[in-house]
Parts: C-alpha cells; structure tokens; sequence
C-alpha cells in the first residue's frame, strides 16, 4: 500500500473515491439490506467506480504524451510557473507599496510601533516570496526526467517575466565531459568542474529585478527625537492657545448673562439676548481664526523640520565596515540579485501502469555543499576549483564605470567583495565574468556619488506649472520635468549621446521618481552622508532651505543656473544667476543672466557678472535690498512675469522645492 505522505500519485481524488466507495459497499452487504437490494447498488457503484478511473486514466495518459511533444521551454511547469508569477507579481506589489508608505510619511506622523510594523510585514512578505520561489523550483525539479533535453539529455527551463528571471539546469546524465553549463537563447554560462559534472545536482539562478538581500535602513533616533520635538513643542502652542480661547469665551458668555438679568421690560431683553448671540457668533469666528492660524504655525513648523531632514548632514558615519564589507553609504547595489544556487536533484517523477508516481522528500529542497566543510576525502587539493560565472546585466541599468561584484554573506548580514576573482565586464554586450568560490547571492554595485559633484544645473520654466531641471555631471547630462505634483525623465546623454531610458516619458510622483532614477544608476540625490565621500561646497542648511523655496516660488517665470561665484561666497550666502524666461524655446547660448546673492533674510543684485576676472559682493548700481527673492524680482519683472508667478499652484511650487532639496544643487556643485 502506497504511504501518502512520501508519495504525490497524480490522479489521487479517483484514489480517495475507491477508497470511500469501497467502505460504502462493506457497509452496505453488512446492512440489514436484501441480497438483491446489495447487489444493485454494487453494480451502480461499480459502474461509477469504472467512469471515475476512465476519466482520471485519459488525463495521466495525456500529459506524458503532450510533454513528449511540446518544446521543452514550454513543457509542464508552466502553469505553476504562471502561478508563481502571479503571486510573486502581488507580493511585490504590496513590499512596494509599504516601502514608498514609510518614505512618502514623514517620521514624526508614523508612531514607533506602526514603523516596526510596516518593516516587519516587509520582511515576512520577502521571506514567503523566496520560499514560493524554492517550491516552485522543487516542483520543477521532480519533473526534470519529463522535461530532459534529445541532444544532451539534460534538463534546461527559463521562465522570465517583468521583476524575475529563472533558470534552471539539472544534471540527468552526470557525463563528466559535459562541464559547459548555457542556456540556449541567453549568453548565460557556468563552468562548472569535474565533480559537479558526475554528481546529481541541479544549478539553478534567480535574477530578481529588486533587492530584498539588503537589509532595511533603520530610521536613525536623533533624526525621530529632532522631528518629535518641534512637532510637540508646536502642538504644546495649539493646546495652549486652545484653553485660552476657551476661557475667554467663557468669561464673555458669564458678562453677558450678568448684563441681560439686570434688564426689566421683555422686549429689551429679547433684544439683548439676539446681541449676546450676535457677540458669541463673533467670538466664535475670532477663535476658529486663531486655531486656523495655529494650525497654520504647525503644519509649518512641520514641513521645515522635514525639509530639514533632506539637507541636513550627518556628524559620523552610521558604522565602521571591516575588511572586503560593502559600504553601503559609498556604494549601491544595481541591477537587482543574482541568486545562485547548487541543489541536489530530487527523486524523479516514475510512469507506472498509467500512474506518475514520485517521492516527496519531508526536507525539501537540499542544497549541495560546494565546497563542502570537509574535503579530506578527496585525492587532489584542487577538486574544488572556484566556478566561471558569465551573466546578463539588465538592460535599463547604466553603469558610467566597470562594476564591482559583491557577494552575500549571511551571517554577517552585509555585502562582501572577497571570494571573486577575474572579473570581467564587456559594456557593448551587457555581460559580466567572474570566478566565484561558493555559490550564494552575488550583485553589481556602483560608487553611490559617481556622479557628485555637479559640473552645472539650470531651471527653465516651459510653461505656468511646469518646469526642465537639467543637471550635468561628469559622465552625463540629466533633464527631469516637473509639473503639479509629478516628475518625469524627459532625456539622458552619456557621453554626448543620446541614451534611452524605460523611465522617459513616465510621470510619477517625486519620491517614486527619485527611487526609479536610484535604480537605473541615475543617482543624483545625496544623502545625509555623502559629505564624507564628496567635496562639497558647504552651506548652512537654513540658508539652503530658504533659497529652493524661493527659486521653486519663481519658476514659472524666470530660469535659475549655477554660478561659479557660489563657490567664493561664504556658507551663509548662497549666488545664482536669473534671467526672465516667459517661452517655451530653446536656451540662448549666452544669455543675458543677473547674479543674485541671498543669506536667507537679505536678497541683493551683484554688480559683477558670471564672465567678471574677480569676485565681489558689491551692489549692483541703482538697485536696493530686499528680505526675499520675490521681492527682488518685483523692481525688474515684467507684468507677465508676475502674473504667471501668482498662478503657480501649491503643489508645483511644492513639487520643484522637493526636487531641488532632494539634488542639493547649491552645495553639491
């Protein structure tokens, strides 16, 4: 008798019916039923028994004779490949949208426990996902003798969609010359030594477009408690202001009553008593204007403190990486993960009397040991050669330098360069080659500022709400379009050529853009430590905060570039050049640009220009200070000018100060 829990028989429901049946029909001839009664009902049963296992037989029967038939690519697994697909799709969905919930929301509006919340689903959920990615990959496995390749008699399957890419290759035949492991149709390749050749094993690589390997940066506590404080402090003025707008509506309520008492005649008091209602109506008004404004002072005080965060540099660097480490605040991942894996082969899949039968191990999956912990066995010292790995770096990544690879390690939870040697990178064909001594997750990492400092920036309005940031480095030239509350990739050229991006002409909102552009290696956006990796041109963060919203409350106007004299003034001034810009055509090549000069309180007109051999703060001849830009502006600007800039809507203004504090562009040019 076949014992259920180390075996999967396809067609097991008609099992189960002859089961149950079979106890009917005892049942029944043991009953207190007549001979002729029983014997009906063995011949219906019998006769429903035969249509159950006709119909299963036809179904068993046609599966082996479509796999023979079908492509391997294509054969059996596909459905539950489909089925991985979609609920790895879901799950992604869902990681991604709790990532951009924890980066969209401001820190002090989260509570503790809702964060650790939202990070612990985020862990779960990438922990199921991998898990469903190993039983379908068990499940493919068990059918690894259905699915064998004529020629090498093998099996090889790739199944691929928009964030996941699997290969697998199982070792059937265990042919020691066969040490050439390539998918057909890719340029991916392992060479593989004798050992593996002649062992059962299968090979197998997940390429996930994302990274779920990297730990989740934990929101740092000074950056909480600084937040915390200015909201509670805020919040403190509100409840106070409250209760005293609520004490004086009472005492005007009490001097009221008092006064309408001491009237005599009815009609008067009537009177009074309309008046008292007009005076509390009034009152009533005056309070909620009061809570408007605090309310106002709060919300205020909390944009300022979260704007303050983007800008703000850290004092020290976060940790102290060892030997080989990756440091994660110098250098990012790219590309997604490459999951390399070396499994030992399951038990296959038997035909038997119309039967598929296979043993379900109770483990698992089972990885093979390569090398394994203990290689006294084994003749020679090099039975164990490190193994050439060729693979396929995806295609809207851009990398501006030969990338590095890193592998996982485990226990210490970090990246690590050690244990991968000849490293080769072919930038025309998209591919990369490395030896690699044990298997595990590898990824292709890029210095995080290769692009920082900036050479220039420029900010052009193209129309009322709507502006081209361009941002040029060393390496490549940036335009980002920005409009009410989105962003768009509007062009990249690298090298003076133009390159194509699956980010161009997508419009989204400014955090998912930023993480979008971070992932295409189009990393424009320092962090609170890239200070330690960059030479910066240092100003006071204030100073910073007050100048992007000033040049975000002008854009719809007037254009704003980078000036070499920004560089000469102290950290406490920051200098752009502006020039009036109303159309949509192209920029002049030597336009006429004003140097503007603001310390956060005072805005000043220079009297030298951007060509001038000598620095000076000088005002320019018959012109005056001002407290701000706009005010600055105003002596200047054409009436067009101010009209487009009083129609410009809140969420554009607030979407290109996001954009400008996110590049940093005056301390980082």
């Amino acid at each position: 008798m076949i014992h259920m829990p180390l075996c999967y028989i396809w067609g097991w429901p008609a099992v189960g019916a002859y089961v149950n049946i079979r106890y009917i029909l005892v049942t029944i001839c043991s009953s207190t039923f007549s001979f002729s009664s029983s014997l009906l009902f063995i011949c219906l049963f019998y006769i429903f028994l035969m249509f159950i296992f006709e119909r299963n037989r036809e179904q068993v029967e046609e599966g082996p004779r479509e796999r023979h038939t079908q492509n391997p690519k294509q054969a059996p697994g596909s459905e539950l490949s489909a089925q991985s697909r979609t609920w790895g799709s879901n799950s992604q969905t869902l990681i991604e949208k709790l990532r951009l919930l924890l980066l969209q929301t401001p820190s002090y509006d989260l509570e503790d426990k809702t964060i650790i919340q939202y990070r612990g689903s985020i862990l779960e959920l990438q922990e199921l996902l991998h898990l469903k990615f190993n039983v379908a990959t068990e499940r493919l496995l068990r059918q690894a003798s259905t699915l064998a390749d004529l020629d090498s008699g093998n099996m090889e399957k790739v199944i691929q969609d928009e964030n996941v890419a699997l290969y697998v290759w199982a070792n059937l035949k265990k042919n020691p010359r066969y040490r050439s492991v390539r998918f057909s149709e890719t340029q991916i390749r392992f060479e593989i030594p004798r050992i593996l050749a002649t062992s059962g094993i299968a090979i197998r690589l997940l390429h996930t477009h994302y990274d779920h390997a990297t730990p989740l940066r934990p929101v740092s506590a000074s950056l909480q408690g600084h937040t915390a404080t200015v909201t509670h402090f805020v919040k403190d003025e509100v409840q106070k202001g409250e209760a005293e707008i609520s004490k004086e509506l009472q005492e005007e309520y009490k001097q009221q009553e008092c006064e309408s008492v001491s009237v005599c005649e009815e009609e008067t008091k009537v009177e009074e008593q309309g008046d008292i209602e007009v005076q509390m109506s009034f009152v009533q008004e005056e309070s909620e204007a009061t809570k408007c404004k605090l309310e106002m002072k709060l919300l205020s005080e909390a944009v300022f403190a979260a704007q303050l965060l983007l800008i703000e540099n850290a004092n020290e660097k976060p940790c102290f990486c060892e030997d080989n480490e990756v440091d994660l605040c110098q250098f990012t991942t790219l590309g997604g993960v490459y999951h390399l894996d070396i499994f030992e082969l399951p038990p296959q899949c038997k035909p038997m009397k119309g039967w598929m039968i296979v043993e379900i191990l109770k483990e698992g999956l089972q990885k093979y040991a390569y090398p394994p912990e203990s290689t006294e066995d084994f003749e020679t010292e090099n039975a164990f050669p490190p193994i050439e790995v060729t693979l396929e770096v995806q295609e809207n990544v851009i990398f501006f330098e030969d990338p590095m690879v890193a592998r996982w390690d485990a226990e210490g939870k970090h990246w690590q360069t050690d244990g991968i040697s000849n490293v080769l990178y072919q930038s025309e064909e998209r591919l990369i080659t490395f030896s690699l001594e044990t298997f595990g997750p590898v990824t292709l990492i890029q210095d995080t500022h290769i692009n920082m400092p900036f050479q220039s920036w420029e900010l052009r309005p193209l129309d009322v709400n709507k502006v081209l940031l361009t941002v040029t480095t060393v390496f490549t030239e940036i335009q980002i379009q920005i409009k009410e509350n989105l962003c768009m990739l509007a062009s990249v050229k690298v090298g003076n050529k133009k390159h194509s991006s699956t980010l161009e002409g997508r419009w989204m909102t400014p955090i998912s853009f930023i993480l979008a552009l971070k992932e295409t290696g189009l990393n424009i956006f320092p962090t609170g430590h890239s200070h330690f990796y960059v030479v910066i041109n240092h100003k006071e963060p204030l100073v910073e905060i007050k100048a992007y919203r000033q040049l975000a409350l002008l854009s719809s106007a007037f254009a704003f570039g980078w000036s070499k004299w920004n560089v000469e003034c102290s950290s406490k001034k920051v200098i752009v050049k502006l020039r009036e810009h109303l159309t949509e055509e192209e920029p002049v090549q030597d336009p006429n640009w004003t140097l503007l000069m603001f310390s956060g309180d005072r805005a000043q007109r220079l009297k030298i220009n951007e060509n001038s051999e000598t620095f000076s703060e000088a005002l320019k001849e018959e012109t005056e200070f001002h407290s701000t830009l706009y005010h600055l502006v105003k002596d200047f600007a054409s009436k067009e000018a101010m009209e487009k800039i009083r129609s410009s809507k809140c969420q554009f203004i607030d979407s290109v100060c996001y954009m400008l504090l996110s590049t940093r562009l005056l301390s980082y040019s």
